[in-house]
């Protein structure tokens, strides 16, 4: 199981919209990125990281509403080896898998289980029960059998349910591949969750299938663009004043991640409480010179207005605090261009005076 789990390392991405995230991986041989539909529903455009790409923007290509399927156009300069085989074949009641994918916002987390029922059919589908956990965020991530096949489609659970998951088999998947591969690898498609059939913006007819004559849902083609409000939109000002590109920092309508030279600094807008909490995990405490480290670290805060630093458990912590209502751009623009500068200096400074460990933020 380690060595399927780590050929799929560089083939799982973890994906971004402003609506939240999910899973997909990679069909290097179709220039594909597999996913959910429901994990960029509304976009035309999302984030994707790879173990072995840093964020970038790309282009979905293919909406599935029956099936709840998206492809997207993997991105430029991604020239890994990985190779996985989609399985043709239905799994049977019994069979071990494991589902992997970016559960609750982590990082490549893989669950092993084993397929309660091969067909299990909803609203017209059939898709493979499994008790493996499938979390959120797993959503569009593999679901692979011991020979390292792709078996299915991680795509939903039952939220009152104790271990109930749902995948779209790869049969379905294969022939959704062939048929789009065939027809419209060049143009952006979607299927017609009436007649089935694959259609174009161009090959609709005053805005009804083709096919069957009944009414699409255009906005399987034509998506309005995202656009903040309210905080999320003073803040998204601020940090494109700052020079930095807030369409790969979203990671929600209230949060961002943006990576400062070896730093990574995550603002997070809580909208219950109204507080803004901007947070770098510069590293973890060292064993030795944790004491001189401390010192230091104390009397920086008496310097620094604005930031502080703090110490979570093992993780080392530059951060501030904002309440909403006192945001504003000026003032915003340079506590957060502090905290970068800062971050990015503080790390480096920390791990080679004190032998902090710096954070992994790959």
């Amino acid at each position: 199981m380690e060595e399927i789990i780590e050929n799929y390392k560089d083939i799982i991405v973890q994906i971004h919209t402003p609506g939240g995230s999910g899973s997909g991986f990679i069909v290097k041989d179709k220039n594909l990125i597999v996913t959910n539909r429901h994990v960029i529903a509304g976009s035309e455009e999302v984030v994707v990281r790879g173990e072995n790409f840093k964020k970038t923007l790309t282009q979905v290509v293919y909406t599935d509403p029956l099936n709840d399927i998206a492809f997207l156009r993997i991105p430029d300069g991604y020239d890994e080896s990985g190779h996985i085989n989609i399985s043709n074949d239905l799994v049977n009641a019994g069979e071990q898998i494991i589902a992997i994918g970016h559960p609750l916002g982590l990082r490549f987390t893989a669950t092993q289980g084993i397929v309660s029922k091969s067909e299990r059919k909803f609203n017209n589908v059939d898709y493979i029960q499994v008790d493996a956990a499938i979390n959120p965020g797993n959503s569009g991530g593999p679901l692979i059998n011991t020979k390292g096949e792709v078996v299915g489609v991680n795509t939903f659970i039952f939220r009152n349910g104790e271990s109930l998951g749902f995948a779209l088999p790869s049969v379905t998947l294969n022939n959704i591949l062939r048929e789009y591969d065939e027809h419209f690898q060049n143009e952006r498609a979607s299927k017609c969750p009436s007649c089935t059939n694959l259609i174009t913006q161009n090959s609709l007819q005053d805005g009804y299938c083709p096919h069957c004559g009944n009414k699409f849902d255009l906005s399987e083609f034509d998506s309005a663009p995202y656009v903040p409000e309210g905080v999320s939109k003073t803040m998204e000002s601020i940090l494109t004043a700052i020079g930095k590109d807030v369409r790969l920092a979203r990671v929600g309508k209230t949060a961002w991640d943006i990576e400062e030279g070896s730093a990574l600094i995550k603002i997070t807008h809580n909208t219950q409480n109204r507080f803004i909490y901007c947070d770098a995990v510069l590293g973890s405490l060292p064993k030795q010179n944790i004491g001189d480290m401390y010192e230091y670290m104390l009397k920086e805060n008496y310097d620094l207005e604005s930031l502080s630093f703090s110490v979570d458990r093992q993780n080392v912590v530059l951060s501030t605090i904002i309440y909403d209502a006192d945001l504003n751009e000026e003032t915003g623009k340079e506590i957060l261009s502090e905290l970068f500068q800062k971050a990015d200096d503080y790390d480096n400074h920390l791990a080679d005076t004190f032998g902090m460990e710096m954070a992994d933020n790959a």
